[in-house]
């Protein structure tokens, strides 16, 4: 597959917030939907850089969201025709000075699909806490 890496444009903004809220209802399913809204998307994204990811045909695949004072990848949320396709692997590969550079996230623990994944691209557990959401752990990326 053929993806390239972009900022977003204004007219991405609802396809980003539908498949923010899209992906959060599928792949969190022991958390009540109802709490999860269209609206999240943009406070959740607020002072962040987003990147987005754009399949050969046009179609937005999804995106990752990073708080750049920190190094913390808030979030990685690719739709689901898309995954396991290299565009979530495609947006880590666009961050500034990958793979030279540490960065870091949280990753639900219930959510195993997204920690094999960032497992099998060079993250390491290095802590763990609680969320609203459920446990997590925090895993950090250490340069190659």
């Amino acid at each position: 597959m053929t993806w390239t890496i972009r900022p977003p444009r204004a007219e991405d903004q609802e396809m980003l917030a539908d498949i923010y809220l899209s992906v959060r209802r599928q792949t969190f399913v022991w958390v009540d939907p109802g709490k999860f809204h269209r609206e999240d998307f943009s406070a959740h994204t607020n002072g962040e850089t987003i990147f987005v990811c754009d399949h050969a045909d046009g179609g937005l695949a999804g995106f990752l969201s990073l708080w750049p004072e920190d190094d913390f990848i808030h979030m990685l949320y690719i739709r689901p025709e898309f995954q396991g396709l290299g565009a979530g692997t495609a947006l880590l590969q666009a961050l500034p000075e990958w793979p030279q550079h540490k960065y870091r996230l949280k990753c639900l623990v219930k959510n195993r699909r997204a920690k094999a994944f960032y497992l099998s691209r060079g993250f390491a557990v290095t802590g763990n806490g609680a969320s609203p959401e459920g446990d997590y752990e925090e895993l950090s990326f250490h340069p190659v």
